[in-house]
């Protein structure tokens, strides 16, 4: 049976955080630096609203989404602006050498084989191309898990698997895990407890309520995002090697 990733994917209409909104926009800022004149691939594209922002900057946008529904409605989006394909990401229905960009954003831990989409990802990249990766920092120490999910990855984990498949590595972090004010602490300390007592509902839904309670006014999500939405900030160059415990987001940038 196929599972429907919509339940846990941010859609067009979910009410969100502000920091949800602007981590969205920081992974589409960032991915545009490397896109320029570019042919994009976005695989795990979800509802598309990074799309047209990329299309913005690169030459040709592909998205693609393994959920019917969410490849249909950002169909129904974008009509003509950017191509929509649905696929398995293990299989990439691409001829060989056929984008200069590969994006996976948010999606690495509900692959049953990275390894296999990584290849994939080299086999469709022509020179010099670069496959980017951004993911939940499985060491934030208020990670929380996604029901869906085969397996999270650690900073030094993520870069061998990337170097296994013959890439240049560089890791970023973004968003620190550090609470600055007390209010802060005490919301941290609160879903530190949430997490260990599986207390955090499953689907972006469920969890509109207690985002409402501890962070205040909600946001509703777009079709798609804008430029300046967010004052944006580098990420910081980390080390591969050890786990990193300051931040909440991690950027892989690979190179052929």
């Amino acid at each position: 049976m196929r599972i429907d990733y919509s339940t846990v994917t941010e859609v067009p209409g979910h009410k969100v955080t502000h920091e949800q909104l602007s981590r969205m926009y920081h992974r589409y800022r960032f991915a545009a630096e490397f896109c320029n004149g570019k042919d994009v691939l976005e695989v795990a594209c979800g509802a598309g609203q990074g799309l047209g922002y990329l299309a913005r900057y690169a030459r040709r946008v592909v998205g693609a989404d393994y959920t019917e529904g969410l490849v249909r409605d950002a169909k129904n989006y974008y009509k003509d602006r950017v191509q929509l394909h649905i696929l398995d990401a293990h299989q990439l229905p691409y001829k060989d050498k056929s984008f200069d960009v590969v994006i996976l954003y948010e999606a690495v831990y509900y692959l049953a084989k990275p390894e296999t989409f990584v290849g994939e990802a080299r086999r469709v990249l022509r020179q010099p191309g670069v496959l980017l990766i951004a993911t939940v920092n499985k060491d934030w120490p208020e990670f929380n898990p996604s029901p869906f999910s085969s397996n999270y990855y650690s900073v030094p984990e993520l870069s061998k698997l990337l170097e296994k498949n013959r890439f240049a590595v560089k890791c970023y972090g973004a968003f620190s895990s550090i609470p600055k004010t007390a209010g802060e602490k005490i919301v941290s300390n609160i879903r530190r407890i949430a997490v260990a007592l599986h207390l955090i509902p499953k689907t972006m839904k469920g969890k509109e309520l207690l985002k409402k309670l501890f962070y205040g006014r909600l946001i509703p999500l777009g079709e798609e995002i804008q430029e300046g939405m967010y004052e944006y900030q580098d990420p910081k160059l980390i080390p591969l090697n050890v786990p990193n415990y300051e931040y909440k987001v991690i950027y892989c940038a690979a190179r052929l």
